[in-house]
Order: C-alpha cells, then sequence, then structure tokens
C-alpha cells in the first residue's frame, strides 16, 4: 500500500509540474445565463492554487470584460490573470465592430465566430439533441447570424470585424461555424492581417476531419480540442481518450492547445479536466514538456502573453 501511495504522489506531482504555468483559453465560468458550477472569481482562485498564468472566459452571451477586469484589479495576489473575449451571437448582435472594439479596448484577448448563433450549430442542435439550457426559460431561441451574401462572399460586416481584429491583436477563434466556412474566413483574416487564429474543437459540432485540421494548421491556425469531450466521466464525451492522439499527432504538438470547455454544472471543475487531461496525455504516451506546451506554450503564444 505504501509503494501504491508512493507512486501515486509521485504521479500527482508530475501533473503538477506540467500545469505550472499553465493558461485556459476557453472556460465557462459564470455569472452566465445558463448554470456554471463556478463564477469567474473562484476560477482565478482555483486556477492560482494550481499555478496557472491566466483562463480565458467564455460566455455564449455576453462578454465577459467588465468582471475580469476587476478581478485584475482588486486580486493582484491571485496569479492566474483571468481575460475573458466576445462571441458573435445574437445577443451583441453579431458581427458588431462595436462591441469587438469595445471588448479589446477592455483588454479582451479572443474574438470567438459564432456559435449558439451559427447556423451549422443550428443544424447540428436539431440531430444531436441539445439545446442552450436557459434558450426557453429566459431568451428566445437563437437565429442564424450570416456570414455570406447571396453570391457567396462574406458580408461587410464581416469584413469589418476582421479588420477590428486585425488592429487590436486579439485572437480569433472558430466557434461553432462549419469547418468548411472557417477556411474561407481564416483565409481572408489572413489576407487582412489577423495573426492569431484558433480552431475551436474539431472534434465536435464543427464537421471536421483530421485533414480539414491539419490543413487549417498549415495555415497558421493552432488547433484547439476541449477536454470535456475526450475526458472519461465528463457528461460532454463524444470521444475516447485515445482519439486525442489522432487529432495531436496529425497537426503536432507545436499547432495543439488543450482547453477545458468546462465549468458547467454536473462534470469536472476546470482543473480536474486538465489534471485528468494531463493523465490521458502521459498515458497516450507524450512527454511532460510536449504536454506543458499543450496547457501552457501555445496558448500564451496565441493569447500574446509571452511577449
Amino acid at each position: 500500500m505504501a509503494e501504491i501511495a508512493s507512486r501515486t504522489a509521485e504521479l500527482d506531482a508530475r501533473v503538477d509540474e506540467i500545469l505550472r504555468g499553465g493558461v485556459d483559453p476557453h472556460v465557462h465560468s459564470g455569472p452566465s445565463i445558463a448554470a456554471r458550477a463556478v463564477d469567474h472569481l473562484e476560477l482565478a482562485r482555483q486556477l492560482s492554487d494550481a499555478g496557472f498564468i491566466a483562463a480565458v472566459t467564455k460566455d455564449h452571451d455576453y462578454s465577459g470584460v467588465v468582471p475580469t477586469e476587476m478581478i485584475r484589479k482588486h486580486h493582484p495576489e491571485l496569479s492566474t490573470k483571468v481575460y475573458s473575449g466576445i462571441v458573435l451571437n445574437n445577443v451583441v448582435g453579431g458581427f458588431n465592430p462595436y462591441a469587438v472594439e469595445h471588448t479589446a479596448a477592455m483588454g479582451g484577448k479572443i474574438v470567438w465566430l459564432p456559435t449558439l448563433a451559427a447556423e451549422n450549430h443550428l443544424k447540428w442542435e436539431k440531430s444531436s439533441g441539445w439545446a442552450h439550457p436557459a434558450s426557453t426559460q429566459k431568451i428566445r431561441p437563437a437565429t442564424a447570424v450570416p456570414l455570406f451574401d447571396g453570391d457567396g462572399k462574406l458580408l461587410d460586416s464581416v469584413l469589418d470585424v476582421l479588420d477590428v481584429v486585425a488592429a487590436t491583436g486579439m485572437a480569433l477563434a472558430s466557434g461553432h461555424i462549419h469547418v468548411s466556412e472557417t477556411k474561407v474566413i481564416f483565409a481572408e483574416a489572413i489576407k487582412r492581417g489577423v495573426e492569431h487564429l484558433i480552431f475551436t474543437h474539431p472534434e465536435d459540432i464543427v464537421g471536421a476531419s483530421l485533414e480539414d485540421a491539419r490543413e487549417l494548421a498549415q495555415m497558421g491556425a493552432y488547433v484547439e480540442h476541449s477536454l470535456a469531450f475526450f475526458l472519461n466521466g465528463s457528461k460532454f464525451q463524444t470521444r475516447k481518450e485515445e482519439e486525442l492522439k489522432a487529432h495531436i499527432d496529425i497537426v503536432g504538438v507545436d499547432r495543439t492547445i488543450l482547453c477545458s470547455d468546462l465549468g458547467q454544472v454536473g462534470t469536472f471543475a476546470p482543473i480536474e479536466g486538465f489534471r485528468n487531461g494531463v493523465l490521458a496525455c502521459i498515458k497516450l504516451g507524450y512527454s511532460d514538456s510536449q504536454i506543458h506546451e499543450m496547457v501552457a506554450t501555445n496558448a500564451a503564444n496565441v493569447l500574446g502573453l509571452t511577449r
């Protein structure tokens, strides 16, 4: 028993060290119209205890830059600096350059293309049996935010937002639009000077293959995987832990970001998701330095935290 306890303690210490300096660029803390198990301040405290340097809160319905600015100001003792961004859904007016500029001016780090209001998401939702947890009780159902005009060209409002992202240096994340749409928008974003691109969870919702992920990585995007979809015991699990290796290997460790995509009720806390994710990666054969790159270094790079 003592030998088993010693091995367990040694493995726990190894996970601790890998996560020191970690970054969670996609976490669903509250307050939110949907039920959350942890709020932004609680998240900052939990991740600080684990030695994380940063997290980016994501809410499908509002820009979280105000509360995160207050946390950074009033809790300088926390090692985890909490940031936020904006998701271009109905609540903020879709492709609203004013909202994006405001988010940037308040220290926002990421602009997510439509998620719950993506046409692709709404189609997926009909077959998945999933719905926004608050949509039938508190808000009207989402309607599709358009990306293209009748001729298949990107709308001027989309181009305007891409120009704002380029000018402010924020990262552009693909959200829940279809992978085919992501390729078009990312190509245009690159032309307009956007430097930081994140391909959001190719393993679910967005219709991506491994080859699609490789193509986007070759364009310069980081490929972000949601641990919530891979971990045994997660209520959001749609993939086996072993499948994560194929996703990582197709683009390489240097282009892979692991995020929690957690914070909801009834499943792992974000930090638990990360610990389980690290254990899964160890089991899959990745070195400690490779795992650290995927849970810390790459996200810090795309968020501009290493400058």
